[in-house]
């Protein structure tokens, strides 16, 4: 029996889409190590790997396939997640960096989905900037937890959104704001650790492996073009939030639709190098599934086809 049969109902060739897929993430200190492991158990063959941390004591309530041997050797985290994925599925196709992903972007140009992990809002800002420009599928999850009257009581709340080209941005969300992003910077370097904890990084984590599913495989026949879940950890819920269904139907103003694509591509060059023999290294091209992906994006949005 094949590894992946149990799944067999997302679709006839589920399997081949899902090894053929490459799905880049960026932060891999709490929610993104559990859609490392779940993304690797699914059959997803490639990964980009980035952050530029190591793990610590801290990590280990909350970082999936974290020991304590990896906290002595001061392992980087993504050096984790490929260990994780390699003990699933030897065969993956993994790219690890151990670098802010703003010095390696160019390495996440050829993912088929982006998938933040990121505490800081003027970090998820300029990654979701870099998504749209590329017309790459983002999914954001965050958590936070915000103390409540009363000894001891606090709430701990999250979010996941999926970000796809002329839907709602975080921004439209406002998940990203101008207020946030200088009270952001006004304590940077002095608010301290953040409050993190595994089980909602793992809720939260589980409903963007589902939305990867979604949009990647024929399991649904009109998979989603933009998502906002709400989790309330004190109601035990995850629901829709009616944030985004105020924006629907409305455009996103913050990211026309033709501020797309490499402003350093040369389309002369690009000519040049179909114009060389065989023999000469071919032009790098997009994902075929990520070509079909936004195809079927686009006749859905605008009827064409």
């Amino acid at each position: 029996m094949p590894w992946l049969d149990r799944q067999s109902f997302l679709g006839a060739d589920s399997d081949a889409t899902l090894a053929g897929a490459t799905v880049g993430l960026v932060g891999l200190g709490g929610g993104n190590s559990h859609v490392v492991q779940q993304l690797a158990h699914l059959g997803v063959g490639g990964f980009v790997l980035l952050d530029d941390d190591i793990i610590t004591l801290t990590n280990l309530n909350r970082l999936v396939g974290g020991t304590l041997d990896d906290v002595k050797a001061e392992r980087p985290k993504v050096d984790i997640a490929a260990r994780v994925i390699r003990a699933v599925n030897p065969d993956a196709r993994i790219v690890v960096r151990k670098a802010k992903w703003q010095e390696v972007g160019d390495l996440l140009k050829g993912c088929d989905i982006i998938v933040g992990g990121l505490d800081h809002i003027g970090s998820k800002d300029e990654l979701e900037a870099f998504c749209r420009r590329f017309m790459i599928p983002y999914i954001d999850m965050g958590m936070d937890v915000t103390p409540l009257p009363g000894a001891g009581q606090s709430l701990v709340s999250g979010q996941v959104v999926l970000s796809m080209p002329g839907e709602p941005c975080l921004r439209c969300l406002q998940l990203v704001t101008d207020e946030r992003l200088k009270a952001e910077a006004q304590r940077y370097g002095v608010a301290g650790s953040r409050p993190q904890v595994v089980w909602p990084n793992g809720l939260l984590a589980s409903t963007a492996v589902g939305l990867v599913v979604q949009l990647l495989t024929p399991w649904m026949s009109d998979p989603p073009r933009s998502a906002y879940f709400a989790y309330d950890a004190n109601l035990g819920t995850v629901a829709p939030s009616d944030r985004l269904a105020r924006r629907r139907g409305k455009p996103c103003l913050h990211y026309p639709a033709k501020a797309v694509g490499d402003p350093m591509f040369d389309v002369r060059r690009y000519l040049e190098r179909l114009d060389q023999p065989a023999s000469v290294e071919p032009p790098v091209s997009v994902p075929a599934s990520r070509v079909a992906l936004l195809f079927d994006w686009i006749r859905k949005r605008f009827g064409r086809g």
